[in-house]
């Protein structure tokens, strides 16, 4: 909270300049994404704002919207590999799954797959050679994007949690 209250400082902001909130329910760890969710709920509802959740899986694969007829998105946490499956569209009927080195290796290769730049450091050498791995950079304009499309969730926010 203090982390906001400080920006909105900086931006010589306050929360009656704002109409809704986005929030990245995750992949992550529990205390982290409890808090953030918790904060952004709580000045939703206080400030009677709107409220959006994202997550990584899905912000990483913007940039392919209607070019590909299945996306999947990889992960990297705690030395576990996590992947979840999108189609054109962006919309994903599968839960996310952890998967091992091997496995991507051997049932994805020949798959369309993105991995957000900035984790692209914790992933093996082998998978960061697979010819169809896609590194992006995650832009908070893309944001709006799945805003605009219908993309975001809007009743139940719940967090990815990732052991």
């Amino acid at each position: 909270m203090k982390q906001i209250i400080d920006f909105f400082k900086q931006n010589n902001l306050s929360f009656n300049d704002i109409s809704e909130i986005l929030v990245n329910q995750g992949p992550g760890g529990f205390s982290a994404l409890r808090s953030s969710l918790a904060i952004a709920k709580g000045i939703s509802i206080a400030k009677n704002l709107k409220l959006f959740g994202y997550n990584t899986f899905l912000w990483s694969c913007v940039k392919f919207f209607n070019k590909c007829e299945l996306i999947f998105s990889l992960i990297k946490y705690r030395e576990k590999y996590f992947i979840k499956k999108f189609n054109k569209k962006l919309v994903s009927h599968t839960t996310v799954k952890e998967i091992t080195k091997e496995e991507i290796l051997k049932k994805y290769s020949d798959d369309f797959m993105v991995i957000t730049k900035n984790t692209a450091k914790y992933f093996d050498g082998e998978i960061l050679k697979l010819k169809n791995i896609n590194i992006v950079n995650l832009d908070h304009n893309e944001l709006e994007f799945l805003r605009f499309n219908n993309l975001l969730e809007k009743r139940l926010i719940r967090p990815i949690y990732l052991s």
